[in-house]
């Protein structure tokens, strides 16, 4: 299928008034840029909005909290941003937060958790993993129900798929869906879709060298399952799955690959490649009807989860 009519008149308009690639870019820099594409926008309906500090033995960890209209007690998705491990905060996470916490009618717990280069490998995936146990303990004063998912977009779909399982082998708290949105869970750049949409589509192999680069700069630690969950001995016992992917997205193939793994561990996992789309597609969700027909499936899965 070709690339839906949305992103084309986008990418022709990018084309008109080239910006550096990210990979150029300072850490800094490249968060200011992130920011500009993902702005905060408030029109999004939601109950209210919260920001709070979790205190934990390494880090205090900004949370921010988002609560639908009407009655509790609801379910509590965590959601970890993405951006690679090295951009992206609460408020490039907001609109899409705010969204899923309206049409999954759940409270969502955005993370902030500490980016590099300033803190690199494991300290992201350390955030996520003692914010969401900390989440599920105080669970009752949140208003949740008891009913815990995670889900994230990119790098955050990375954290979430990590956070699974260590929660699984470090005795930590149970979860009951993952929805992993154009996860990354290799570092390995040889499969096709990195050839096919290496270049072009927003995300680009360059930046996702980048990335790692910044992230966890010793390669020897990049097969850790921390860092690369498609690599962990097992994903037997983990929570059902939805696993979104992108036509137009290098990641494409390794999140395929994640949730054939997970389906032959006997993990209840639903796997949907959206045709004409390229990676970040939920943050679209608001302008383009291409990407508010993806979002939506995504949010009735995590609803019915959390039900």
């Amino acid at each position: 299928m070709p690339l839906a009519p949305e992103y084309e008149a986008m990418f022709a308009q990018l084309a008109a008034e080239p910006a550096p690639k990210l990979s150029e870019l300072t850490p800094a820099e490249g968060r200011e840029m992130y920011r500009l594409m993902r702005p905060v926008n408030e029109e999004v309906p939601v109950g209210s909005v919260e920001d709070r500090v979790i205190a934990t033995a390494d880090a205090d960890i900004p949370v921010r909290i988002y609560r639908p209209a009407g009655g509790g007690p609801h379910g509590i998705a965590m959601n970890f941003h993405g951006g690679g491990w090295v951009i992206g905060d609460l408020d490039t996470a907001d609109a899409v937060c705010r969204r899923m916490s309206s049409d999954a009618d759940c409270i969502v717990v955005s993370v902030d958790y500490r980016l590099a280069p300033e803190h690199v490998y494991p300290a992201a995936a350390d955030d996520a993993f003692a914010a969401t146990c900390w989440v599920a303990e105080h669970a009752g004063e949140l208003g949740g129900s008891g009913k815990l998912a995670v889900f994230g977009e990119s790098a955050g779909g990375n954290l979430s798929a990590v956070v699974t399982q260590k929660a699984r082998d470090e005795n930590g708290p149970r979860i009951d869906f993952q929805l992993l949105a154009y996860p990354v869970v290799d570092h390995d750049f040889n499969r096709p879709s990195y050839a096919e949409n290496g270049e072009g589509y927003l995300l680009e192999t360059e930046s996702m060298a980048w990335f790692w680069d910044t992230y966890c700069p010793d390669p020897a630690r990049r097969s850790d399952p921390a860092a690369s969950p498609l690599l962990a001995r097992s994903l037997a016992g983990l929570p059902p799955a939805m696993v979104l992917t992108a036509q137009f997205d290098p990641l494409r193939d390794e999140g395929m690959a994640y949730a054939d793994a997970l389906a032959a561990a006997g993990v209840t996992t639903q796997a949907i490649c959206f045709e004409g789309l390229v990676h970040d597609f939920l943050a679209t969700a608001e302008l383009f009807p291409c990407s508010r027909a993806a979002f939506d499936q995504a949010a009735a899965a995590l609803r019915a989860a959390l039900a």
